[in-house]
C-alpha cells in the first residue's frame, strides 16, 4: 500500500512544484510590468526619453544610495536602525491651529474696488506650516495647499516612516481648498487618500507635474499635469474676490527643480519631479517641493517668473553620514540659504523637516543650523516657523543679504562647525 501511496505523492507533489515554477516565471514576467506604470506618454524632451525622465544637469547624484554603499544595504541599515543615527523624540507637541487663527472667508457678494499698485502690494498673505512638505497659503479669497499629506506613515501598504508631529491644522478645520500643489510622487510628498478627501469635499484645481496625474486619476482625482516652463491658468475662484485684490490671472508655473520619482521600485522616473512659482497679487510664491542643489540655476528659472514674495524651502534629510551637509537627492540649511539668494526671496520658510524621520542628522540640527548660516550670510526673513502656528507674510521688497559669505563661506565658522 504504502508503495503505491509515495509514487502518487510524489506525483502530486511534482505537480505543485511545477505550477509553482510556472507561478514564479510568470511572476517574474508580470509583477515588474504591473509595478512600473507608464504614467506618461508624449515626445521626448531635453529631460524626456520616451519612457523616463532626467535631471539634465545629471543623475548619478540621486541614483547612488546616500552615504554609499549599495541599495540594500543603505535600506538595510535604515529599516534595522542599525546605521548609528542619533535618536529623535517619539512625538514633538504641536497646537494645531484653528478657523480662527487663519484668513476669514470673504463675503459671499463683494463690492468690487478700484486697485492702486500699492493696495496690490500690500495684499495680506497669511501661512500656516501643516508639517513637512505641506503648507497652507492664504490670501484673501483664495487658498493654496502643497504636497498635502495627513497619513500617520509616508509609505505604501502602511510601511514606512512614522509621523512625530501630527499635522498643523486637522484636516476637518481646513478651509475650503482652491488649488493644490502636488511636486512628485514619493509618499511623504503625495498622500492620495488625503487628495482624496480634499478632492471631494472642495474640488480644487490640482496641478502637478507630468505623470502624476495619472496616479491621482487611478482615485478619481482629476489633475492638471504640465511639464517644466509651462504656464497652468486658475481660473473661476479667484473671481469671488474683490477687484482691490485681484488685477490679474493667477497663474502657476511648473519649474524645475533636481530630484527624482517613484511609488515602486521598478517605476523609477516614470514620472515628473517639479517645484513651482504662483504668480499672485502682491508677489509670487514659490514652493521647492523636494530637491537637491544640481546645478543650482533652477531657483534663477523660478525668479525669471517675477517677483518672489514667499519661498518655501527644505532644509531636512540631508545628512546620511556624520559631517554630511546636503545629499543629491535634497539640499540642507546651508544650500538653502543659496537658493533664497538666488530666488531673491523677501521671505522664505523652512520646510521638509521634524515630521517624517528620513535621514540621520539630529532633530533639532536643520532650524539650528539654518540659523548659523543666515546670521553668517546677513539674511533675513528665513526663520523657523512652528507648526501650526499661522504667521503673516511681509510685502514683497527687493532681497539682499548684509553679509559676504556665499554657498561655502560659512562653512568653516564656529557655530557652523559645531553642527557638522
Amino acid at each position: 500500500m504504502s508503495g503505491s501511496v509515495l509514487p502518487a505523492f510524489a506525483k502530486i507533489l511534482g505537480k505543485i512544484l511545477l505550477f509553482v515554477v510556472i507561478g514564479v516565471c510568470f511572476a517574474a514576467t508580470i509583477v515588474p510590468r504591473y509595478l512600473d506604470r507608464l504614467y506618461y506618454a508624449g515626445p521626448e524632451s531635453g529631460h524626456f526619453d520616451g519612457e523616463h525622465f532626467a535631471n539634465p544637469d545629471g543623475d548619478d547624484d540621486t541614483i547612488r544610495p546616500p552615504g554609499g554603499g549599495g541599495r540594500a544595504s543603505f535600506f538595510w541599515r535604515y529599516l534595522t536602525g542599525s546605521d548609528g543615527r542619533p535618536l529623535w523624540p517619539d512625538t514633538v507637541p504641536i497646537r494645531a491651529a484653528r478657523s480662527g487663527d487663519l484668513l476669514p472667508p470673504l463675503p459671499s457678494t463683494p463690492t468690487p474696488v478700484a486697485a492702486s499698485s500699492a493696495e496690490v502690494a500690500r495684499t495680506p498673505m497669511r501661512v500656516t506650516w501643516v508639517g513637512h512638505a505641506s503648507v497652507l497659503v492664504q490670501v484673501p479669497g483664495f487658498n493654496i495647499l502643497t504636497d498635502p499629506v495627513w497619513a500617520e506613515k509616508a509609505g505604501p501598504l502602511g510601511f514606512g516612516p512614522r509621523r512625530v508631529a501630527r499635522p498643523g491644522i486637522a484636516l476637518a478645520d481646513l478651509p475650503r481648498i482652491d488649488l493644490v500643489l502636488v511636486s512628485h510622487n514619493h509618499y511623504d510628498h503625495l498622500d492620495l487618500a488625503t487628495l482624496q478627501t480634499i478632492w471631494r469635499r472642495d474640488r480644487p484645481m490640482i496641478v502637478t507635474s507630468l505623470g502624476n496625474d495619472a496616479i491621482l486619476r487611478s482615485r478619481g482625482i482629476p489633475a492638471v499635469a504640465a511639464d517644466w516652463r509651462q504656464w497652468v491658468a486658475v481660473r473661476g475662484r479667484p473671481q469671488i474676490a474683490p477687484a482691490r485684490y485681484w488685477n490679474d490671472t493667477i497663474r502657476v508655473a511648473v519649474t524645475r527643480n533636481h530630484h527624482w520619482g517613484s511609488r515602486w521600485f521598478t517605476d523609477r522616473n516614470r514620472a515628473l519631479w517639479s517645484s513651482f512659482v504662483v504668480h499672485l497679487p502682491g508677489g509670487n510664491v514659490f514652493f521647492a517641493g523636494d530637491t537637491g542643489f544640481g546645478d543650482g540655476r533652477w531657483p534663477g528659472e523660478a525668479a525669471a517668473f517675477g517677483p518672489i514674495r514667499l519661498a518655501l524651502i527644505p532644509i531636512g534629510a540631508f545628512r546620511f553620514v556624520p559631517g554630511q551637509m546636503s545629499s543629491g537627492s535634497h539640499i540642507g540649511p546651508i544650500q538653502a540659504a543659496e537658493v533664497r539668494a538666488r530666488l531673491g526671496a523677501t521671505t522664505a520658510i523652512p520646510i521638509h523637516w521634524g515630521t517624517f524621520r528620513l535621514s540621520y542628522e539630529q532633530f533639532r540640527t536643520p532650524p539650528a543650523l539654518l540659523k548659523a548660516v543666515t546670521a553668517c550670510r546677513g539674511q533675513r526673513g528665513f526663520d523657523m516657523v512652528r507648526i501650526g502656528r499661522p504667521v503673516d507674510v511681509a510685502p514683497y521688497t527687493p532681497f539682499r543679504e548684509r553679509g559676504a559669505a556665499g554657498l561655502a563661506g560659512c562653512l568653516n565658522t564656529p557655530a557652523v562647525r559645531s553642527l557638522r
